[in-house]
């Protein structure tokens, strides 16, 4: 209970952050229609006894009275419901906006890693639509209690001896309780008689089955068979439903004993002249709405149960995401990279795999210089990738940039420096001009920049080919959004991840994969114009990864990852001198392309 009223408070200060007066509106509407169905039996209460006293005047009073709180209990809940549904709406929105930011919010992706991230957030993704009835649910139930509490008020009133009412109410729903998990027990005892007579009805009714059933005159069998299972399934239900009724029958019974000793108790005063005709009436009303409101109450609190498991898992999700991530640093990487970019030692395992994916790696990388990863799949090549991005910690040895540890870098500073294209690059279904100016989000407006990022990216022609060129929307969640082949999506996202125009660090991993070989030999032929005149103006180093090795040849260093390890490391004509692990790709790739 201590959680339902904790996850109920924080709902009511989200929906009072998203709007004050709809919040206000609501919650108000919500608990007068409920203060007003008692109160209603109470002026009825009135009106019979004033009526039979014959006092007129105050009869009228009591029947207007009486009009407006029937007016309001059977209104107010659909007036607060337009409040409520709207809010309900941004109380969603919220709540998805929160699991984005806390998703996208820490700087590493080990949390993308983990088995028991992915489960926990596909539930709390399940459970995020029960905002749409959790506000109406939170609301249902402040007005029960307020009815509640006029209720006993009332009935105190007539007589203290009704005040049991309440807790016999309880008996009927413990039994319903009682016989659901009777019927469910049985269910699960015939679950299996009843998925075998499933399948023979399904075997009797299906095309496939036929020829066969035919042949082997196998119908009546079948049939036979079917209805000795279903006659065993029926059976033991019908058994279950029978008892199930019982025990709903004695529970309500339990409840009409008590409700028929009150109302006698109150009839008996009112014959010896104790209580009014209007007494019997009110404890009359008041015994039925009694039983409704603690029938109405449990579904309710189901509804709210599920809303604090929302954000329990939330604040599940919230908790074990910050365990991963390390204390940010807050150095300023450099205007210019002047020294070197260097591996130490370096050793990275993913969560819960068997083994390191990298090992041992030592690496010196001078300003300015084009590098190529090559390997087989699985060699280590895209991590080491996401380890210079910052998306990883090294488990052993560090990085230095200019000789600054990596970890002491401001992340979001570094990032700031880095432009990057990857193989599972985004479709981001905006106009032509923000899928690639997001690349740079200062510059997003900037037609001008986003031209020439096209243009390095040797996509200036995908403009003429959109009908509105740049102002083009994209894909089918835009009304009249153009369709973009692989390929033009992929020269989209080379210019967004060539929009910065001062990094410190271009990655390249395997982005022309949707482009045939000589188009990914052209476009790298640009890159490593632009590479040289990058690492002239900033020193930035160029880091890309193909399995082209045409594409290869043209970095001055060519790193080939094998088990985890750098194996090789050198210029194309040293690497094919040296005769190994590149050497022998290079002439299985050539001699592919030959045959």
């Amino acid at each position: 209970m201590t959680e339902v009223l904790a996850s109920s408070w924080e709902l009511a200060r989200v929906c009072w952050r998203q709007d004050r007066r709809k919040a206000a509106l609501s919650a108000s509407l919500m608990l007068a229609g409920a203060a007003a169905a008692p109160l209603a039996a109470f002026a009825l209460s009135r009106l019979v006894t004033y009526a039979v006293a014959g006092r007129v005047l105050a009869a009228a009073v009591a029947g207007v009275l009486l009009a407006v709180l029937a007016v309001a209990a059977l209104t107010f809940s659909h007036f607060a419901h337009v409040a409520y549904f709207e809010l309900s709406e941004l109380n969603l929105l919220d709540f998805n906006d929160r699991i984005i930011e806390l998703v996208n919010g820490a700087p590493g992706l080990a949390h993308h890693e983990r088995p028991e991230f992915a489960d926990r957030l596909t539930v709390l993704q399940q459970e995020v639509q029960q905002f749409r009835t959790g506000l109406q649910a939170m609301l249902s139930l402040a007005g029960l209690a307020v009815a509640m509490v006029i209720t006993a008020a009332l009935l105190a009133g007539v007589a203290p001896a009704l005040l049991a009412l309440p807790v016999l109410a309880l008996v009927p729903q413990w039994a319903g309780r009682g016989a659901e998990r009777l019927i469910d027990r049985a269910k699960l005892r015939t679950s299996s008689q009843n998925r075998r007579a499933l399948g023979l009805f399904h075997l009797a009714t299906e095309a496939g089955p036929a020829k066969e059933l035919r042949v082997s005159r196998l119908q009546d069998e079948v049939l036979r068979r079917h209805a000795a299972l279903w006659s065993e399934v029926t059976a033991a239900l019908g058994r279950a439903n029978l008892a199930a009724a019982a025990l709903r029958a004695g529970g309500q019974l339990v409840f009409a004993a008590g409700y028929t000793a009150g109302v006698l108790l109150v009839v008996r005063d009112a014959v010896h002249g104790h209580r009014s005709i209007g007494d019997v009436v009110l404890s009359i009303s008041l015994a039925v709405q009694v039983n409704q409101q603690i029938s109405t109450a449990f579904p309710l609190l189901q509804d709210l149960q599920r809303i604090c498991s929302a954000f329990r898992h939330l604040r599940e999700l919230r908790a074990g995401i910050a365990v991963l991530d390390e204390t940010p640093g807050d150095a300023v990487p450099p205007e210019r990279l002047e020294r070197e970019i260097r591996f130490e030692d370096v050793e990275f395992g993913y969560p819960g795999a068997p083994g390191p994916v990298l090992r041992g790696v030592d690496l010196r990388i001078r300003p300015g210089t084009a590098v190529a990863l090559v390997g087989e799949n699985g060699a280590g090549k895209s991590t080491l990738v996401k380890l210079l991005c910052g998306f990883y910690r090294p488990t052993r040895g560090r990085i230095l940039v200019d000789g600054v540890d990596l970890r002491e870098l401001s992340v979001e500073r570094w990032r700031e420096r880095i432009a990057a294209g990857f193989q599972d690059f985004a479709r981001y279904e905006f106009t032509a001009q923000d899928a690639v100016g997001v690349g740079d989000l200062p510059r997003i407006a900037d037609t001008e920049a986003v031209t020439r990022a096209l243009g390095r990216a040797n996509g200036a022609d995908l403009i003429d080919s959109l009908p509105e060129g740049l102002r083009t929307p994209l894909g089918a969640g835009n009304p009249g959004g153009a369709e973009l082949s692989g390929g033009q999506w992929q020269k989209l996202a080379l210019g967004r991840a060539l929009m910065r125009e001062e990094p410190l660090l271009v990655v390249l991993d395997e982005p022309t994969s949707a482009l045939d070989a000589e188009s990914e030999h052209l476009l790298f032929e640009r890159y490593a114009e632009q590479a040289h005149r990058m690492g002239q103006r900033t020193g930035a180093v160029t880091l890309f990864v193909s399995h082209r090795f045409s594409t290869v040849r043209m970095a001055d260093l060519i790193l080939v990852i094998d088990d985890g390890r750098v194996a090789e490391a050198g210029g194309h004509a040293e690497l094919m001198a040296l005769g190994g692990l590149y050497a022998e790709l290079y002439s299985i790739q050539a001699g592919a392309y030959a045959s």
